[in-house]
């Protein structure tokens, strides 16, 4: 993923720079002068692989003089006269390799940079295995770079890439067998990533003056400036029905039909093979259509259209290059005309010296245009590929009814066709798709179950009224998984406020019209036919989350938000938290989702900042398969130890 064009005040741009003077041995570097050539070799583990993977490219890398990159556990030969730049996450395993390296003698010189602060116990490790092989004169810097998360936006980040078996996911955090110290553990992983214990880290660190973190005039004035940003932690059950939610959005659906993880797409083709395609910061055909809404929402039939425009544009430009190249004989041979033309004459005559000037600009602009043509040739083949995988699916499993299905019923709207008829039209979408939609239903209809005691009062049974209960039995008919449904029947339940089923229409104003068919995407010549499938135009609305969000940085009165507390790291170690009524507003803040977030609530958010400032980040960002799949594996816990829902 290449660093590309950005701004200096971005979270990506800055760990770029950080990450760039850890290349530079740690040295800063000056805007004004080259970056050393110095050869050097680069070893990370698998968590510092992940967050350099979207950010560097090999030839940027090079650029910056590393000259070999390997991983911690490979098998490595020794390079005794080249120095090696560590970047690794502090574990015993890890620092078990460093002390091997120590010992074999790899390279000549150690630059040692952990990605999360190395703990006492390994650092005397360390230095002893150092002393024992007699290369503690080679240890020449070690560095704690406080860098426990992955960006892939300007203002995007995870602490870490989704997998089944994530530390960090929804099934994790809610899983029956969760015990104490598990959950500390977890706790004490997302603290690393944030850099906040809540309340406690950023305090003891602002305070201590031997902490180099701090330190500098530049991060001094951000952290003790008149306005700081406001860190707002959530946890995924305070929305439940967007993670199944089908989207409409660009990147919100190459995530989630797609195998998309660190920005790489990775589209399955003919003969179990796949393509690869990495989508960077400096595309910006991305940046315009990957569904932020900014300046206006672009769902995914009008990026269709968009890249066939551009597709037009190029073959025109391409016509014009080709003419041009056609004509370079006549203008070489007319170039030699002029110069005999010219020895001849005692005097150049203005209407020669002007035909002379005019060939050679038109040469030179074709010259310099071909790099860009290629360029953009290249971002169009790119597109297409994704874009064509990502209508194969809508296609296939008629998402387009899916998202325009649960947009209405999110927002307390009347869908075009009953939830129970798209369930049994064996023609429309997969089990997953069908057991999303009857999740939405159910998470955002309050009118879909009925309470009633049983006759001695002991217990209150949950019943669901026909049309739910008919949903359900027709998924069993098709083999279809609800275990998901029986674990979130219990969360609803047992929900203190029961406020999952009215929190998406709180922002008003939503849900989906369609206009008809596309104009340009009909055309038999077009790469996309689009027929069958609905241009549904998305209609503007916050998301539960965005809804948070606002309330907090503009202090509304917000019953879902009244009892939050605040707490300041600048007070006092024992001054008590404040509510929400005692807090000011706000114009910067970090927004950070336990349990997994997704491209939706990223997408919303930014639509919704205008002139602010906003972060978001999660644990992991999951598809709507991915958390279906946890709430599955939640409910067959539930099961196997005996509990009743």
């Amino acid at each position: 993923m290449s660093t590309g064009l950005q701004s200096s005040n971005t979270l990506r741009s800055q760990q770029i720079a950080v990450l760039r003077q850890m290349l530079n041995f740690n040295r800063p570097i000056s805007n004004t002068v080259s970056f050393d050539p110095f050869w050097k070799i680069l070893v990370y583990d698998k968590t510092g692989m992940d967050i350099l993977s979207p950010l560097f490219t090999v030839k940027e890398l090079r650029d910056y003089g590393v000259t070999l990159h390997l991983q911690l556990t490979s098998k490595r030969d020794p390079l005794p006269d080249v120095p090696c730049i560590y970047f690794i996450a502090p574990s015993q395993e890890t620092i078990q390799a460093l002390c091997n390296d120590f010992v074999g003698g790899l390279y000549e010189s150690y630059f040692l940079n952990f990605i999360s602060p190395l703990a006492r116990p390994y650092l005397e490790d360390l230095a002893t295995a150092a002393v024992k092989a007699d290369a503690l004169s080679q240890v020449r810097k070690v560095f704690d770079q406080y860098m426990s998360f992955i960006t892939l936006e300007d203002d995007l980040f995870i602490l870490k890439r989704y997998t089944d078996d994530s530390p960090l996911s929804f099934y994790s955090i809610n899983r029956p067998e969760m015990d104490t110290n598990t959950m500390d553990e977890i706790v004490a992983a997302m603290a690393d990533g944030l850099f906040s214990k809540l309340n406690g880290k950023i305090r003891d660190n602002l305070r201590d003056a031997r902490n180099s973190l701090f330190s500098g005039e530049t991060a001094r004035q951000s952290l003790f400036g008149f306005q700081r940003p406001l860190l707002i932690i959530c946890d995924r059950s305070l929305d439940l029905a967007t993670p199944f939610h089908h989207t409409w959005t660009y990147q919100a659906l190459v995530h989630d039909v797609l195998a998309f993880e660190l920005n790489r797409v990775i589209i399955p083709s003919a003969g179990g093979n796949c393509q690869e395609f990495d989508v960077a910061v400096s595309d910006k055909f991305w940046n315009t259509h990957k569904g932020s809404s900014l300046p206006a929402f672009s769902p995914f039939p009008n990026v269709a259209e968009a890249i066939q425009v551009e597709l037009e544009n190029y073959r025109t430009r391409e016509e014009e290059i080709r003419k041009l190249k056609s004509a370079m004989v006549g203008m070489a041979l007319t170039l030699v005309t002029l110069k005999h033309i010219l020895q001849g004459l005692e005097d150049e005559t203005d209407e020669t010296v002007s035909m002379l000037t005019e060939s050679t600009a038109e040469l030179t602009s074709a010259m310099r245009s071909l790099p860009e043509l290629l360029e953009r040739k290249r971002l169009i083949d790119l597109h297409t590929n994704i874009a064509t995988a990502v209508l194969e699916q809508i296609k296939v499993r008629q998402l387009d009814s899916f998202f325009e299905a649960e947009e209405k019923l999110m927002n307390k709207q009347s869908t075009d066709r009953p939830v129970l008829d798209i369930i049994k039209d064996q023609n429309v979408g997969s089990p997953e798709d069908k057991m999303r939609l009857t999740l939405v239903k159910y998470l955002c209809d309050d009118m879909t179950e009925v309470s009633i005691f049983h006759r001695n009062r002991s217990h209150l049974r949950i019943v669901f009224k026909g049309d739910l209960s008919n949903c359900l039995h027709a998924l069993e008919a098709i083999g279809c998984n609800t275990s998901a449904f029986k674990y979130l029947k219990r969360v609803k339940q047992f929900s203190s406020k029961n406020l999952l089923s009215n929190r998406h229409h709180a922002g008003g104003g939503g849900g989906t019209k369609t206009i008809g068919m596309f104009s340009k995407l009909l055309n038999q010549s077009s790469q996309f036919i689009m027929e069958g499938v609905k241009n549904l135009v998305i209609q503007k609305r916050n998301l539960p989350l965005t809804g948070v969000v606002d309330a907090l940085m503009e202090a509304k009165s917000n019953a879902e938000v009244d009892d939050y507390l605040c707490f300041d790291p600048k007070l006092l170690k024992d001054a008590p938290a404040v509510g929400q009524k005692s807090r000011a507003t706000f114009n910067e803040a970090i927004v950070f989702m336990i349990g997994g977030g997704t491209y939706a609530e990223y997408q919303n958010l930014l639509d919704y900042r205008k002139s602010k400032r906003i972060i978001f980040g999660c644990t992991e960002l999951v598809n709507g398969v991915q958390f279906l799949d946890q709430a599955n594996e939640i409910r067959k816990k539930l099961t196997r130890l005996g509990s009743e829902i």
